[in-house]
């Protein structure tokens, strides 16, 4: 063997690894000397046209449908107000550290989600490749659920809302619409019946009744094909040219939603029975606050609805100027972010309040979960309001613009990626890679348009994320706490903004927030929610190919460290001696890391 130096696959080349810095590259540099090819050279970053589209372009994707529907349920469903305090406690240890680290890695580092770990820690380079294989599961379903509002604001434009009545053919005998007691085939004194709202949903638009589950999907719904493509349409041409493209359209489809939602809450609470709605929205039960799903609810919707571990912070931070104070612009999207799923709730529960008052009902009882609370739920509740199609046109058009925002922030993190890694191959050619990934896109969401589409948009949205997004924020906080160095951290920091991070942000990196995640992860396998939609139960099989959705991207990393270790300079024995030497070396911090944080961060006393 010559004398050589031979490269460790376990850091970069900056600094020694007993400093808790990086030191050699993951895989060989390119050199002509060695007899490589020189790999692709960078080529000039594009930046933000305007800061405020930068802002806006977060708010757009950290702020999406599940802000609409999924914290005013599990609010209500936890306690109520009580929820409020486990969701300010993750939304501080775990929500608001992690996207601030994101931002703050993406603007310093300057690149996507697959090249920054060169600059990090390269041994984790498969990390960002499993993003990009997440990020096209989400594609799959998340544009189908847009697709669907598109299909209804189409429906929205006619003198009377279709799903008002009971009179149209896709109405079965269990049809009833509860509000001017006209039934269809009298059957009201059936116990299983339905509002038209949700015959209109699953019978017409999804045609659910046609499937028996994954093991009949069915057709494609030809109507729901169009709307389809007509969205991945809009997606091409706002992402073609990047963020000169995209940050124009932000303007719109960020500040729309807002605009609806005021408009939506003065409407909403001044109907009869809002106040019974928003009553039950936040009276706090404080007996759930002791439960231990309420805690893990709170933990899950924070994470997912700020975003971190999708590469999209990442790639959106990569276009800021290198100075932008990325620590306010933390602080400012996450409240903005927080007060929006706050303020839905309002929205919502004023009209469900108003719904549990026409029907005689508990608000409870006419409370449900995920697409069910927009296009069922508010559908049927449309159908009572004064100028109805004016307010679902308004309604389903901010769907639409919230579903697009956080669709183009998806999208642009796999883009961007890849346009970083492969500057030249695909950099240089932004247009065709951008036309050929929304291709296989869309032939994937195809699925999720046939008539037990639904199904798999059910699968898919459990088992595509959960423990493997979790994972990968995981892994970023302890490689850049740990492995890459708080203390070079903090001077990266320090370097950008002018100020170092302060303890609590340390902390939080180093200690709260991964064990914040560990915590989640565990509880995800332990005790995953469970696969059903509505009375339907999926096929014993099901949940074994939802685990292999997460494992198919999830397997991505240690494949990628095995190729690493494989490919590295040196013999399998020198490679092995490296990592186990780095191995303890990572122990040992941590062990005695304590110690270095009352150094350089001492307490009062």
């Amino acid at each position: 063997m010559d004398d050589e130096r031979k490269e460790s696959i376990m850091t970069n080349d900056s600094m020694s690894v007993t400093d808790g810095n990086c030191k050699v590259s993951l895989i060989p540099e390119s050199n002509h000397q060695g007899g490589i090819e020189p790999t692709d050279e960078p080529v000039e970053r594009e930046q933000w046209g305007r800061k405020l589209e930068f802002l806006l372009s977060v708010i757009g994707f950290a702020v999406d449908l599940g802000n609409v529907w999924r914290f005013p349920y599990i609010c209500f469903k936890n306690g109520g107000g009580a929820f409020l305090i486990p969701y300010i406690i993750m939304v501080l240890c775990g929500g608001v550290p992690m996207f601030y680290l994101e931002l703050l890695i993406g603007q310093y580092h300057r690149s996507g989600c697959i090249s920054i770990w060169k600059k990090i820690c390269p041994m984790f380079k498969g990390v960002g490749y499993s993003i990009c294989v997440m990020a096209l599961y989400v594609s799959f379903y998340y544009n189908t659920i847009i697709a669907w509002s598109v299909y209804y604001l189409y429906s929205s434009l006619s003198t009377s809302l279709p799903w008002a009545d009971c009179n149209h053919e896709w109405a079965d005998e269990r049809c009833y619409n509860p509000l001017d007691n006209i039934t269809h085939l009298n059957s009201t004194a059936k116990r299983d019946t339905q509002l038209p709202a949700q015959q209109f949903f699953e019978r017409h638009v999804l045609e659910l009744h046609k499937s028996t589950g994954l093991n009949d999907l069915g057709v494609p719904r030809w109507q729901i094909v169009i709307c389809l493509f007509l969205v991945f349409i809009m997606l091409y041409f706002t992402l073609w040219k990047g963020v000169r493209s995209s940050g124009k359209v932000v303007w719109v489809t960020a500040t729309f939603p807002y605009m609806v939602l005021l408009v939506l809450l003065i409407r909403g609470c001044t109907l009869p029975g809002a106040s019974k709605g928003i009553k039950f929205y936040l009276t706090p039960d404080w007996a759930q606050i002791t439960k231990t799903t309420v805690w893990f609810d709170a933990a899950t919707q924070v994470f997912f609805s700020l975003g971190p571990g999708f590469g999209t912070l990442i790639a959106l931070s990569s276009y800021n100027r290198f100075d932008n104070n990325c620590h306010r612009d933390a602080i400012l999207t996450s409240v903005v972010n927080c007060l929006t799923s706050f303020i839905a709730g309002f929205v919502v529960f004023s009209v469900l309040g108003y719904m549990a008052v026409a029907q005689d009902k508990d608000v409870k009882d006419v409370a449900t979960q995920g697409p069910g609370l927009l296009f069922v739920v508010y559908g049927q509740a449309m159908t009572q309001f004064g100028g109805s199609t004016v307010f679902s046109i308004i309604f389903f058009s901010m769907l639409i613009t919230l579903g697009l925002d956080s669709s183009f922030g998806g999208l642009e993190a796999v883009i961007t990626a890849f346009c970083d890694e492969f500057p030249n191959k695909v950099g240089k050619r932004r247009e065709l890679f951008v036309f050929l990934f929304l291709s296989a896109s869309f032939l994937g969401a195809l699925v999720t348009t046939t008539q037990g589409g639904m199904y798999v948009l059910t699968l898919l949205e459990i088992y595509a994320t959960g423990p493997a997004i979790m994972t990968v924020v995981l892994i970023e906080a302890v490689a850049l706490s740990w492995i890459y160095g708080m203390k070079r951290l903090c001077g990266d920091v320090k370097e950008m903004l002018s100020f170092s991070p302060g303890i609590f942000w340390v902390s939080t990196w180093a200690y709260i927030s991964p064990l914040f995640l560990l915590v989640m992860i565990t509880m995800s396998v332990a005790f995953p929610p469970p696969l059903e939609y509505g009375d339907h139960k999926f096929v014993d099989w099901a949940t074994s190919l939802g685990w292999c959705i997460t494992m198919s991207s999830m397997s991505i990393t240690p494949i990628y460290m095995l190729y690493a270790y494989c490919t590295a300079h040196g013999s399998f024995k020198q490679v092995g001696i490296s990592i186990s030497f780095f191995v303890v070396v990572v122990i040992l911090k941590i062990i005695f890391s304590f110690r270095y944080f009352i150094k350089y961060f001492p307490f009062p006393f």
